[in-house]
């Protein structure tokens, strides 16, 4: 019993540095790639902070699984490596009896890993669309800074706007530059407002001029207004009426068990399942081996859950493609990683060793 309290404590200990380490990294990647979907104008520069959150947030099963395995095998690889687990053999145990103290260690990882898979996946998702569609769905003229030259929406048209501090729905010193074919105009305003029409939206200018050229035609159009509109276009089809697959409710998955939404239940099923497997995994793994180095085993890991996690995904993409059924793939996988695993794990709690059986066969 005391062992197996000191043996959670070291693990407790370890499994939280690597969750911390694993999350700044994550966050860091997540941080880049959402500064570079904000200077392409995909999302909004004000809600950097909150997409990254709910992209990590997203991303926290995976983190935990692998700090979970990464803890298994690096606390017993440590146990090997001091001597400890030569004590523990001599003692008369095996192996296999180290399984229940890390499985009620690992519970509570897994049991986070189940809640965040199966419920808080698809809701970070969800409210990450919600916020790019609520940026995608801005008028042309709310786009632009102030002072900065930017591109629309549909990309033939080029906004210069000086905002109005009283307010974002005008601004002064407009300069429009729009592309349609072979012809061009440039529009430049003493101010602009916003006013919606119907169904459509129009950027109304006053007191300026446009001018107007065409690649067949060598004259230029010169023509100044009091009041001038320009249409900015009917909003975008919502995508929330049409949502991605990450982004439904696990019941509906359930409910209406198409190929594609097999696919990604599969994945989120696969997160759970995976967690506990590689419990069983990381303990049949971890060893040292003097020759090879003290980071052999925790290389063997790490190559382990690369292979596993693109086996999960590779396998979505086949069920959502109809390639192979939902369940004869979750079989295959994760009851064959589960069943490989205990293999190995059997071999090693009874000494056995491919060496030793092969002296056998040819003695």
């Amino acid at each position: 019993m005391l062992f197996d309290s000191s043996l959670r404590k070291e693990l407790a200990r370890s499994f939280g540095a690597t969750l911390v380490v694993l999350v700044t990294v994550v966050m860091t990647m997540v941080l880049i790639r959402t500064l570079g979907q904000a200077t392409r104008g995909s999302v909004n520069p004000a809600d950097v902070t909150l997409v990254m959150g709910f992209s990590v947030l997203g991303y926290l099963p995976t983190i935990l699984s692998l700090s979970l395995f990464i803890t298994v095998v690096a606390v017993l690889s440590r146990m090997y490596r001091d001597s400890e687990m030569v004590i523990w053999f001599a003692s008369g145990q095996g192996l296999a009896r180290l399984l229940p103290p890390l499985l009620r260690f690992a519970w509570p990882v897994i049991a986070v890993v189940a809640v965040l898979a199966l419920g808080v996946w698809p809701w970070a998702n969800t409210q990450i669309q919600e916020l790019k569609v609520r940026y995608e769905q801005r008028g042309d003229v709310d786009r632009v800074a102030p002072g900065e030259f930017q591109e629309s929406a549909s990309g033939n048209r080029v906004f210069f706007i000086e905002k109005d501090p009283e307010g974002k729905q005008r601004g002064n010193n407009v300069l429009v530059v729009d592309q349609k074919g072979t012809s061009e105009s440039i529009t430049s305003a003493r101010s602009a407002r916003l006013q919606t029409m119907g169904p459509d939206r129009f950027a109304l200018l006053s007191h300026g001029q446009r001018l107007e050229s065409a690649q067949d035609q060598p004259t230029l159009r010169v023509s100044e207004f009091v009041e001038y509109g320009i249409r900015i276009g009917a909003a975008p089809p919502n995508p929330i009426d049409n949502p991605d697959v990450n982004t439904l409710p696990t019941q509906r998955l359930i409910a209406q068990p198409t190929p594609l939404n097999l696919g990604e239940l599969g994945w989120r099923v696969g997160q759970m399942l995976a967690a506990f497997n590689l419990v069983v995994l990381g303990l049949a793994l971890a060893s040292v081996n003097p020759r090879a180095g003290r980071s052999s085993s925790l290389v063997l890991a790490l190559l382990a859950f690369i292979v596993y996690l693109n086996c999960m995904t590779l396998g979505q993409t086949w069920v959502a493609a109809g390639r192979v059924r939902f369940v004869p793939f979750m079989l295959l996988l994760h009851a064959g990683m589960l069943a490989l695993g205990a293999l190995v794990l059997t071999a090693r709690h009874n000494g056995w060793s491919w060496r030793t059986w092969w002296s056998r066969r040819h003695a």
